[in-house]
C-alpha cells in the first residue's frame, strides 16, 4: 500500500500532518524510543559510578559515545529497534538488545568496545520494563508541557492581552441570559479570558512530573538481592532527580524529574491525571471563548479579514465564516474527551499491575495534538478579527433600558421608596429611549447634581471600571 498522509487513519497524521511538527517528534513511537534509550543510558552510566566492584566507572570516551547515541537517536535507529521487536515481541527488551548491539559495533574504538562489552549485562540492570517506560513518559510529558503547551498558551495570552488593552475603552452591550444587560467594554471581556487562562496555565506549570525506578513491584527486590549493602532508594532518587546535562563532562547527570517513592509495578499516574485535568480545564475556558467570539461575529461586533482565494460557502458567495473558532471548539472538545478518559483511567490498576494503561498511554500525543490544533486555530482566528465599532454602538444606542439599573440604584441611595419597582414598571420588557427615561429622572426627589448626572448618562458611558480593569491585565 502506498504510504501517504492522505491514507492516514487519523487526521492528525493526515490532513493536519504539517501542523503538528512540534508534537510528533516528542509523542510518536520514535520519540518514545528516544526517551527509553536516554533512560537506559542514564541508568547504565550512573551504575558505573555507584561503587559496585564488578562495574568500574566508565571512561570519558565511553560516556561520550553512549550519550551521543541518545542525542543523535534517529528514525533509522527506531526502525532498527522495531526490527528487533519482531523477534522479542517486547519493545523494552528490544531497546535493551539494540543498546547491547550498539556496544559491540565494529566502528567503535577497540578500547571503548571492549569496555562496554565487558559491562554489557549492566544495561537494564535490576530494571523492570515499567522503570524505563514510566520515566520515558515523564520525559515526554515534561518536554511537551514546557516546550509546546505552555508556549502556545503564552502566545494566546500575549495576543489576547494586546487586544484587551487596545479595546479597553470600547463600550459594548452585555447580554446575560441572552438579554440586554449592563454595558461592559470589548477589552474587559477579553481581559476576563486572559485572567482565566493565565491562572489555568499556572496550574499546568505547577504539576510535578513524577517517575520511579524501583523494580517489579516497587520494593527494590532484585536490587537488594544483587547488592544488599547499597542505598538503592537514594541512588534511584539521585538518578531521577539530578539535572540533565547536555554537555560531555564527567559530572553525574540524571533525568531532572521528581521521584515517586511509593508505587506498585507502575508509577500510579496521579500526576498525569493532574496534568491532563489542568490542560482540559484550560481547553474548557477556550471553548467558552470560542463560542463567545462566534456569537460576536454573528452579531457583527467583529468582522474577519478577508483572505484571497478563500471560500465561505459552495453556494453563497457572500459568506465569511468564523471557521477558525469553530475548528478550535471542535478540536478542543476532542482533546478534552481523550484527556478526561486518560485522567479517569490511568490512576487505576488492578493489584500490583495490569496492562490496561499501556495502550491508553500511547494516545497522550493524540489528546494534546487536538489541543495544539485548536490553539493554532485560535491564534489564526484572533489575528483576523477586526472590531466593528458602528455595529457595537448601534446595539448600545438601542438599549436604553439598561440604565434602569443605575437610576434605581441612585434612587435607593437617597431613600426613595419602591425604586426598583418603579423602574421595573417603566422598563421591563419594553423598548425605550431617552425620551422615556428623562421625564422620570426629572421627577425624582434627589439632589439636582445627581439628577443632572443621570440625565447626562448614556448606555455607552455606563461601563463602570471596565476600561481600567482591562488595562491592568
Amino acid at each position: 500500500m502506498t504510504q501517504h498522509s492522505i491514507s492516514a487513519l487519523s487526521p492528525l497524521d493526515g490532513r493536519y500532518h504539517t501542523k503538528l511538527a512540534s508534537v510528533r517528534p516528542l509523542m510518536s513511537e520514535e520519540g518514545f524510543f528516544r526517551c527509553r534509550v536516554q533512560v537506559e543510558i542514564t541508568w547504565f552510566i550512573a551504575l558505573s559510578d555507584a561503587g559496585m566492584p564488578e562495574f568500574r566507572p566508565l571512561s570519558k570516551e565511553a560516556r561520550i559515545q553512549m550519550r551521543n547515541w541518545a542525542k543523535g537517536f534517529s528514525a533509522s535507529d527506531a526502525l532498527a529497534i522495531k526490527e528487533i521487536e519482531k523477534t522479542t515481541n517486547h519493545d523494552v527488551k528490544a531497546v535493551e538488545y539494540w543498546l547491547k548491539n550498539q556496544c559491540q559495533r565494529s566502528d567503535l574504538s577497540a578500547s571503548v568496545r571492549d569496555e562496554l562489552t565487558n559491562a554489557i549485562e549492566f544495561i537494564h540492570f535490576a530494571c523492570t520494563s515499567e522503570d524505563i517506560n514510566n520515566t520515558s513518559h515523564a520525559l515526554q510529558l515534561r518536554t511537551l508541557r514546557d516546550e509546546v503547551i505552555l508556549k502556545y498558551l503564552d502566545q494566546l495570552i500575549a495576543q489576547l492581552s494586546e487586544m484587551a488593552h487596545r479595546l479597553a475603552g470600547l463600550p459594548m452591550l452585555s447580554r446575560t441570559h441572552g438579554q440586554t444587560a449592563s454595558p461592559t467594554t470589548v477589552g474587559k471581556e477579553i481581559a476576563n479570558v486572559v485572567s482565566r487562562i493565565t491562572k489555568s496555565k499556572a496550574k499546568i506549570a505547577q504539576v510535578q512530573i513524577m517517575a520511579k525506578m524501583n523494580g517489579a513491584v516497587g520494593n527494590y527486590n532484585a536490587h537488594m538481592v544483587a547488592w544488599p549493602d547499597f542505598d538503592w532508594h537514594g541512588f534511584s532518587k539521585r538518578v531521577i532527580e539530578s539535572p540533565v546535562h547536555h554537555d560531555n563532562d564527567l559530572a553525574f547527570f540524571g533525568l531532572g524529574l521528581h521521584q515517586q517513592d511509593y508505587t506498585i509495578q507502575i508509577e500510579p499516574h496521579d500526576y498525569m491525571a493532574e496534568l491532563f485535568d489542568a490542560v482540559a480545564r484550560t481547553n474548557t475556558i477556550l471553548i467558552d471563548w470560542s463560542r463567545d467570539v462566534w456569537g460576536y461575529v454573528s452579531l457583527g461586533y467583529f468582522k474577519q479579514k478577508l483572505k484571497a482565494g478563500e471560500i465561505g460557502s459552495s453556494t453563497m458567495p457572500h459568506k465569511v465564516n468564523p471557521i477558525d473558532f469553530e475548528n478550535a471548539e471542535g478540536n478542543l472538545g476532542l482533546s478534552n474527551a481523550l484527556l478526561n478518559h486518560l485522567s479517569a483511567k490511568l490512576p487505576i490498576s488492578r493489584w500490583q499491575r495490569d496492562l490496561t494503561d499501556s495502550t491508553v498511554l500511547r494516545n497522550m500525543g493524540v489528546a494534546i495534538g487536538y489541543a495544539v490544533l485548536a490553539y493554532q486555530s485560535l491564534l489564526a482566528g484572533q489575528s483576523k478579527l477586526e472590531v466593528n465599532p458602528e455595529a457595537i454602538a448601534k446595539d448600545l444606542d438601542n438599549a436604553w433600558e439598561v440604565l434602569a439599573e443605575p437610576i434605581q440604584t441612585v434612587m435607593r441611595r437617597f431613600g426613595l421608596e419602591g425604586a426598583y419597582e418603579q423602574l421595573k414598571e417603566a422598563t421591563r420588557g419594553k423598548v425605550i429611549g431617552p425620551s422615556d427615561l428623562h421625564p422620570l429622572i426629572q421627577s425624582l426627589k434627589i439632589p439636582s447634581a445627581e439628577k443632572e448626572r443621570l440625565l447626562q448618562l448614556t448606555p455607552a458611558q455606563y461601563t463602570g471600571l471596565a476600561e481600567s480593569l482591562a488595562l491592568k491585565i
